[in-house]
């Protein structure tokens, strides 16, 4: 037998399945270009499930690729699974092509996020010789948006928001051309056959197009005006961020008065200029995320009302060619905000931003193609060692890969602030990116809007929903009103589940969740809990002492209320005769009647554990924050004033257990009077701050030897500060404890959805555990 007729008789066909992150992100080309160099005939295209290929040659051809699929995927691709199955050899395949997609069934791949431009995209964005020099859209299979523009799946231009723009003769030879970077890129276009920018004046004017249009923007930048831009996933409001004037009627006209602001820089080299950063960081904030990243930084030398009061700055790289090109011409760093009012979502719409943002900004920058769904910027950190999500968007959603599969049909509402939505899926689960605080109308229609987009995109309609056990909360009703069968979580054990589903973790755990408050299984809001999960449910083993928040609400924007109710707790009614403490002495005498009035009667004045009031608390007492416009203020504050470089004392907690057999209680009083008695003799509030903080990590080591468990998970909003995460994690360490807490999902709110659709899936699939966890693959 000839070597011809031998090779012939050797080939077989392969059907192969690719699940995963696999749309969007070039696979399709890889896989075209991985076949033709092994000699192989047949097809790929994408499906609903991922990528579905049929190559026919030499077995050890097809193992090759198959190898490749596995180890050498395109950089932004996850790969979770290959199948491979034999086929018969019909119909006869002559070459290797890339398929027409097929849509069949529920989806059950993942969605691709948006990407940062790579770098070889930026170089053609900056070289005068190529065709889409200066072109604010550019963009290849390895950059570009995705989630933000994605219609339907699979993954195709014509399941885009960009399939209203029929690329031209060069784009299309680009697009069908295997040797190019833009093989089959679907968002590809050109400054011929793209979408194109514009300068809007407040009425909707059209003032400038293309290249005038940009400029005009970066002349009102130095001028000290606010502009409207419209980026990625939505409008960011840009100002001067060298320009104080330009910041405070920022500020005054968008209602955030002190919350820190957003800075993006050029490049990382003039970043460096304002502030250090570390090589983790660095590759935070080049990575093809592009979130902002809160690096520590006292003198940035910018407008001291960009982060007043804080030692850290939110910082980012432009994270899309228009960004790229204006920091560019500008010279300077721009505070980079999101385009709403305080509470609002972000506004996407070009004619809806005139009308919401028509106050606040001086001028608009808007292109035409059209943005889908909001996508605030993602923010993270570098922590313990780690990168850290706090704020899960643009870049990072909706895909999230666990360690565990959970039970697919199942959705979950989240909390009442920072609220992400979850389903589980035949793909995995998907995370909703955040949607905002459920306070207002346009916030809890962009709810309703996501649920249900999630839901079109993944063809699928959860019959069981998991929500908080706040009855009030409008995610709550929510997921009563879609579901067939809903679940209660409580707000601490979702906190503590979304990092044990993080990190795939069974069996019993020291869960620390410590955040401002969540409703409690004794109707109080707790937030400084100690809790025991394994298989048969959850236990509360310890928490802090309660005392009163006198107005109920309101202390929840003035830490002096907390600091007023702790030390009613502390005294009793000789509280009063602390007058020369700010946050006794700011009250009036006819304020202070009526709180203690409401302490005494124990009306609009509810109990709660909560470290994040007790935070409040220490902050009003020291003078650091007496009034919060903004949620975590007083925290923050009393985080950044603290002296990390001595080394004090630390306060001490007090561990007790009543009476009767029960929790533990964590007892803050001895640490409170030592801080009086610092604050007396007048020590530096830097040091009170550091003793505070040490003393939070050293009674949570205390407690988690006491409960006997090994392995300890830290959650909640209270593990932000970054001072109280690492002082933990190293003291728990230290120890010998083995300790985990959230780092892709965030500690805050954020994570919920996940913790709660983890724990009551569990709990639904096993009838003799009312609560059970994990949840055990189908």
């Amino acid at each position: 037998m000839s070597d011809g007729r031998r090779g012939r008789a050797t080939r077989v066909r392969w059907h192969i399945r690719v699940h995963g992150l696999v749309q969007g992100v070039g696979f399709r080309p890889f896989v075209y270009r991985q076949a033709t160099g092994l000699g192989l005939t047949g097809w790929v295209g994408n499906a609903s499930e991922g990528v579905v290929i049929e190559a026919e040659g030499h077995p050890e051809a097809l193992r090759k690729l198959v190898s490749a699929l596995e180890f050498c995927a395109p950089v932004n691709a996850r790969v979770d699974a290959v199948r491979v199955e034999p086929v018969p050899r019909y119909p006869v395949f002559r070459a290797f092509s890339i398929r027409q997609s097929q849509a069949q069934g529920g989806a059950t791949t993942r969605l691709p996020a948006d990407l940062a431009p790579c770098t070889q995209c930026t170089e053609e964005l900056h070289d005068p010789a190529n065709r889409r020099y200066r072109y604010p859209f550019i963009n290849c299979t390895d950059c570009g948006p995705r989630y933000s523009l994605i219609e339907a799946l699979p993954y195709d231009r014509a399941r885009t928001a960009m399939r209203r723009f029929q690329m031209c003769a060069r784009c299309r030879a680009e697009y069908l051309d295997p040797a190019s970077r833009r093989f089959h890129a679907e968002p590809n276009a050109c400054p011929d056959c793209g979408p194109h920018i514009e300068f809007w004046q407040r009425d909707g004017a059209v003032l400038a197009q293309g290249e005038p249009a940009l400029a005009e923007v970066a002349n009102r930048l130095r001028e000290g005006q606010i502009i409207a831009l419209k980026g990625l996933g939505g409008f960011q409001l840009l100002a001067d961020a060298r320009n104080t004037r330009a910041i405070r009627l920022l500020r005054e006209r968008k209602g955030r008065p002190d919350k820190p602001l957003a800075i993006m820089f050029g490049s990382v080299e003039s970043l460096r200029q304002a502030c250090p950063v570390s090589e983790a960081e660095r590759e935070l904030l080049t990575g093809p995320e592009r979130p902002i990243v809160l690096v520590h930084a006292p003198d940035h030398g910018l407008a001291a009302n960009v982060a007043p009061g804080r030692a850290e700055l939110g910082v980012m790289l432009p994270c899309t060619p228009l960004h790229d090109l204006l920091l560019g011409d500008l010279g300077f760093p721009v505070v980079a905000t999101s385009g709403n009012l305080s509470g609002e979502p972000i506004a996407i719409d070009d004619r809806e931003a005139l009308v919401r943002l028509g106050t606040i900004a001086d001028g608009f920058l808007v292109h035409n193609r059209p943005i889908l769904r909001p996508l605030d910027d993602s923010v993270a950190r570098v922590v313990a060692g780690h990168a850290q999500i706090l704020r899960r968007a643009r870049g990072y959603s909706p895909n999230l890969a666990l360690p565990r599969r959970l039970p697919a049909g199942w959705g979950a509402s989240g909390g009442h602030l920072k609220t992400t939505v979850a389903l589980s899926t035949e793909a995995g689960v998907v995370v909703s990116q955040h949607l905002g605080d459920m306070d207002n109308a346009l916030s809890r229609k962009g709810f309703g809007h996501a649920v249900d987009n999630l839901q079109t995109l993944f063809a699928t309609r959860p019959r069981r929903w998991a929500h908080d056990a706040h009855p009030d909360y409008f995610t709550t009703q929510e997921a009563k009103a879609r579901a067939g069968e809903s679940f209660a979580v409580q707000h601490h054990v979702a906190h503590v589940s979304a990092v044990m589903a993080e990190h795939g973790i069974e069996g019993a755990v020291l869960g620390i969740a410590w955040d401002g408050s969540g409703l409690g299984d004794d109707r109080t809001l707790w937030g400084g809990e100690f809790l025991r999960l394994d298989a048969e449910g959850y236990e509360r083993v310890a928490h802090l002492r309660p005392f009163r928040l006198p107005g109920g609400e309101a202390a929840m924007r003035e830490p002096r209320r907390s600091a007023f109710g702790l030390l009613y707790e502390l005294v009793g009614e000789q509280m009063t005769e602390w007058e020369t403490l700010a946050a006794v002495g700011c009250f009036t005498r006819a304020e202070r009647k009526l709180l203690l009035q409401a302490l005494r009667t124990e009306l609009n004045a509810p109990k709660t554990s909560s470290i994040g009031r007790l935070f409040d608390a220490v902050a009003a007492l020291t003078g650091v924050c007496l009034k919060a416009s903004y949620e975590g203020q007083a925290a923050g504050e009393l985080e950044a004033i603290r002296d990390s470089r001595a080394e004090v004392p630390a306060y001490e907690f007090a561990v007790s257990s009543p009476a009767a057999a029960g929790p533990r209680v964590i007892d803050w009083a001895p640490a409170i009077y030592q801080l009086l008695a610092d604050i007396q003799d007048g020590k530096p509030v830097s040091r009170l701050s550091s003793a505070f903080h040490q003393g939070l990590a050293n009674v949570i080591v205390s407690v988690a030897r006491q409960t006997g468990l090994s392995r300890v998970v830290l959650g909640g909003g209270c593990f932000q500060n970054a001072c109280l995460l690492e002082s933990s994690v190293d003291a728990l360490e230290r120890a010998g404890f083995q300790v985990f807490w959230p780092r892709r999902i965030p500690p805050n709110d954020g994570g919920l959805a996940l913790g709660q659709m983890a724990w009551a899936s569990g709990l639904y699939r096993d009838k003799e555990a009312p609560c059970a966890w994990p949840c055990r693959d189908d």
